[in-house]
């Protein structure tokens, strides 16, 4: 397995020095940014595995930086941590709503960031799959992150993304709504169950009618993906 990257978002030096260290430690390689422009550039060309962002920077906030990965196809599947000084629970929501897939509250501990690191990264990539998987003709590829049926691709949305590629590597088992929350949008987000409902219906759209069987209501539970077709 090769090892993670993160790219260390923050303009004070002490705190990019101190995770830097704890890294290491951990065994991940790591980019460091003052600001979010250097840090932009390096995400373009580097593709880091997880980035730690800090809220406030001067020059652009992390939140808008944020907003802007998870805009963007090539950028959104990239996780994100937000580190800040602001505990203030709606700034917590606010920078969860805008994309970011945790939040870690300063101070905090070397070995606090490292576990919430590593959650982080095992939601974004489950079972460390890395090769494509097929089923009935449709390919998800976690390295390209596309998804297609034949020659043709498929276009869905970075959420939709996310929770196909939970439930094809989880075949046969039935998740409930809120089991599903915490898998593809984590533990800490503060959405609703039904948006689970919103998100089925969109990547049922987005794989078409031939291959809608795949996702499959489970009556009193939620969802499952399974190629057996069921009897309605």
């Amino acid at each position: 397995m090769t090892e993670k990257t993160v790219l260390i978002i923050d303009d004070e030096s002490s705190i990019r020095e101190m995770i830097a260290v704890a890294l290491e430690m951990a065994g991940y390689n790591y980019f460091e940014a003052e600001s979010s422009q250097q840090a932009y550039e390096i995400i373009i060309d580097h593709r880091p595995d997880l980035i730690l962002c800090d809220w406030m920077m001067p020059g652009g906030s992390g939140i808008e930086l944020t907003r802007r990965l998870k805009r963007d196809a090539l950028t959104a599947e990239i996780p994100v941590i937000m580190l800040t000084a602001k505990s203030e629970e709606d700034n917590k929501i606010q920078g969860l709503e805008v994309g970011a897939d945790d939040y870690i509250t300063k101070p905090f501990s070397p070995r606090e960031l490292v576990a919430r690191l590593k959650a982080v990264l095992r939601r974004a990539n489950p079972q460390g799959v890395d090769e494509p998987i097929e089923v009935d003709g449709l390919l998800l590829d976690p390295i390209s992150q596309r998804v297609t049926i034949g020659s043709t691709p498929l276009e869905m949305g970075p959420t939709e993304y996310r929770l196909l590629k939970f439930m094809i590597t989880h075949q046969e088992r039935a998740y409930s709504r809120a089991q599903l929350l915490d898998q593809v949008w984590g533990g800490n987000v503060y959405v609703e169950e039904r948006t689970v409902d919103v998100h089925i219906r969109r990547l049922r759209k987005a794989i078409g009618e031939t291959h809608d069987y795949l996702i499959q209501t489970v009556r009193g539970t939620g969802y499952r993906f399974s190629s057996k077709r069921t009897v309605q």
